[in-house]
């Protein structure tokens, strides 16, 4: 018994001497592996200047500067088809804005379009995990940058608020994956409460890099002398989203348009190049200083487009340098080649070099 005593006291001095040595960090246990795929946000690339190129526009009528204005170049449009997988929309227009782009240093996302298709595809979890698994597969075909989500628009009224959010996070896990793509969207300027505005819930904030805030369209048929795009909307969708809302900062890109609307009437757009190679000025400022211009038919009645020229656009760059981390131009193809350009003021404004 005695015998036992010393052995069971041996033992649990061994015991303790074992315990007291892990606590202390001298049995070194073995490390957990790494996990194979990390998934975070990819870098920031500082104030975003953001142009869309639209598959049917010709590459080799802009210069390369107007590439070189802009940090990211966005092609208009991949497509979701029928069968919830991505179209390339004129593969070889595709190829030439890509060179372009990388040409003068400029990122290239895919913009992804079709409402109706994508409404489709998001309702189930086989078509979100089929869409993205299509389209990661394209990603790293065409080695692009990033991509751009234009749904235009989800609603609170059909449950496409749910699919979007789930769609959204689906992507984020996919691109975001050792930091290696960007996920953009381009979303509702927010001036009118209702179902599309109240569709992009706050969660959705977490998976995007951030948003392309439409502010323009503002247009109406029945209202004359109404600016579609004027300083008022700018700085009400800028204050719903970053105070209402409380979107980040470095999340918000401010959208421009390069065109003008007519107002109380069936909607005439026209592009600014356009304005200023037919347009008359409505006052005494030079068409490319001022925000509206006298066109006129081709059954000679005349009608007044209103857009934003040099002096507003390098207004809203201004502000938006201040107040958010980027500006959207739609569509490269809308503006001058010339120094009248729109996003030549914006980047004079803002201090980018071209």
């Amino acid at each position: 018994m005695k015998n036992f005593l010393i052995n069971c006291t041996i033992i649990i001095g061994c015991c303790t001497f074992f315990l007291v040595s892990c606590k202390k960090g001298t049995v070194d246990l073995p490390a957990k592996p790494p996990p194979k795929d990390v998934v975070f946000l990819p870098p920031n690339l500082g104030f975003y200047v953001v142009g869309y190129f639209p598959s049917y526009r010709t590459v080799a009528e802009y210069p390369d500067r107007m590439f070189k204005m802009c940090n990211i170049i966005n092609y208009a449009f991949f497509s979701v088809n029928a069968q919830g997988t991505v179209d390339i929309t004129n593969p070889e227009k595709f190829d030439s804005v890509y060179v372009k782009a990388k040409a003068n240093g400029a990122k290239i996302f895919i913009s992804i379009n079709n409402a109706a298709n994508f409404t489709k595809m998001a309702a189930t979890p086989s078509g979100r995990n089929s869409f993205t698994r299509d389209l990661m597969i394209k990603v790293r075909q065409l080695n692009v940058d990033g991509v751009d989500i234009d749904w235009e628009y989800p609603k609170t009224t059909d449950g496409t608020d749910s699919t979007f959010t789930f769609l959204m996070k689906e992507l984020s896990d996919s691109l975001h994956r050792n930091g290696k793509y960007y996920l953009t969207a381009a979303i509702t300027p927010g001036r009118y409460a209702g179902a599309i505005r109240d569709a992009i819930r706050t969660e959705v904030f977490g998976y995007v890099d951030f948003f392309n805030v439409m502010i323009y369209d503002d247009f109406s048929t029945s209202i004359s002398y109404k600016q579609h795009t004027d300083i008022n909307l700018y700085n009400y969708c800028m204050n719903y989203w970053l105070n209402t809302r409380n979107l980040p900062r470095e999340k918000l890109v401010a959208g421009i348009p390069g065109y003008g609307r007519n107002a109380g009437a069936a909607q005439i757009t026209t592009s600014y190049k356009t304005i200023l190679a037919t347009g008359v000025s409505a006052g005494p400022a030079p068409l490319y200083l001022s925000d509206s211009a006298i066109l006129t038919k081709t059954d000679g009645s005349t009608f007044t487009s209103y857009y934003n020229g040099q002096l507003t656009v390098k207004k809203k760059a201004a502000d938006a340098k201040l107040r958010c981390n980027g500006i959207m131009f739609w569509e490269i193809g809308h503006d001058a080649a010339d120094d009248r350009s729109l996003i030549k003021a914006a980047c004079d404004t803002i201090g980018r070099a071209y």
